[in-house]
């Protein structure tokens, strides 16, 4: 992974010094896999950023073995030992009733409540992750509900998008938000200045769309915005071209983006090896261009883009796909390093107030006011 330039520091009203080791609360119960995908995803990613240390929140019985063959992790680790888990079909009321206070994910977030860990990551139930985080962490000053982030694989690199899945449904308000939110998000990822900001909506015409999203671009548009440049209205293609570094929408639509793009990109594979396995020309042709095929490959891997940040709460959570391998997990972990690192929480805090009058948090989390 590649760690950007920090382009500018916050003042120290919104942050503190950065520890010298990135602490990393781990659910090591949590995602289709658990802690057999878990732990070696932490080892990439220590393998990647040495100066990190992690505390793994999960049953004894399964996550000590997994670390006494993993030295170098096991030094660099503490175990918390529960033995209660979040399951991926629990409803969010049902996860709060059994695993609150006690779970290994509610005890991976309130590790950073708590400023023992700077960010929590979890492969576990969105659902229930989500409310635990809402809960425990609370939402920032200004902010009514929070949003998932997440990089989506564009044909000029990289843009984020928001909201994706995180809530149904948005006024012009909360649309606005998301906009100072994400791009936030992208000036830490991305190195930029004045990201820029697109409303996904069903045509580029001021006078389409729902009334929410009208109104948001109308207040968009009406104001200088110094840490973001409002380009307009966006359309489901211009995501996958790269049109804006920052694609707004509310969750519903996002999610449904999302899903619809995983899909896309899995067909065409299944498409591509069909093809190249018909006849023994295109296995040939596939032997001459397979570099082509495996940067192609590299470049539509899922693990790659994998983690979710829930943005707007009072410290950083980044949310893993629940049926990803070792690798990809390691990148959720890796894009957690890089939020701490690059003190996402004070960046959002500056963006928002533009949008809002009240002062950011006090309280200091992951390195950052939030």
């Amino acid at each position: 992974m590649i760690v950007r330039p920090l382009l500018w520091l916050p003042s120290t009203r919104y942050c503190r010094a950065m520890p010298h080791k990135v602490r990393i609360a781990l659910d090591a119960m949590g995602g289709d896999h658990g802690a057999a995908v878990v732990v070696p995803g932490a080892e990439l990613s220590l393998s990647r950023h040495p100066d990190m240390e992690f505390f793994l929140f999960g049953d004894r019985a399964a996550v000590e073995p997994l670390l006494d063959a993993r030295p170098q992790l096991k030094a660099a680790s503490h175990l918390v030992h529960t033995e209660i888990v979040v399951q991926m079909h629990d409803k969010p009321s049902q996860a709060l009733r059994k695993g609150r206070r006690k779970s290994s994910m509610w005890l991976a977030v309130d590790a950073v409540k708590k400023g023992e860990a700077d960010v929590a990551v979890s492969a576990g139930n969105t659902g229930a992750l989500m409310a635990m985080a809402k809960i425990d962490l609370r939402t920032m000053v200004g902010i009514n509900r929070p949003a998932i982030a997440a990089l989506w694989p564009t044909l000029k690199g990289e843009s984020v998008v928001l909201d994706l899945g995180a809530s149904i449904g948005a006024d012009a308000d909360h649309l606005v938000e998301l906009a100072a939110m994400g791009s936030a998000m992208a000036g830490v990822l991305f190195g930029l200045d004045r990201p820029t900001v697109g409303l996904l909506n069903i045509g580029v015409e001021e006078v389409k769309g729902l009334e929410a999203v009208r109104e948001a671009g109308q207040m968009l548009r009406a104001e200088e915005w110094p840490q973001f440049e409002y380009v307009g209205f966006v359309e489901g293609d211009d995501i996958g071209k790269g049109t804006v570094d920052v694609v707004v929408t509310e969750g519903f639509s996002g999610n449904i983006a999302l899903k619809a793009a995983e899909g896309t990109a899995r067909q065409l594979g299944q498409y591509l090896k069909h093809e190249m396995n018909r006849t023994l020309v295109r296995r040939l042709g596939y032997l001459l261009a397979r570099g082509a095929f495996r940067a192609l490959g590299n470049k539509m891997d899922p693990r790659k883009s994998n983690g979710g940040v829930f943005l707007g709460l009072n410290g950083i959570v980044i949310k893993s796909h629940g049926g990803t391998d070792a690798e990809g997990f390691a990148y959720a972990v890796d894009l957690g390093y890089d939020m701490v690192r690059h003190e996402l929480l004070a960046k959002i805090g500056h963006s928002l107030t533009r949008h809002h009058s009240e002062a950011v948090p006090a309280r200091v989390v992951g390195g950052a006011a939030s």
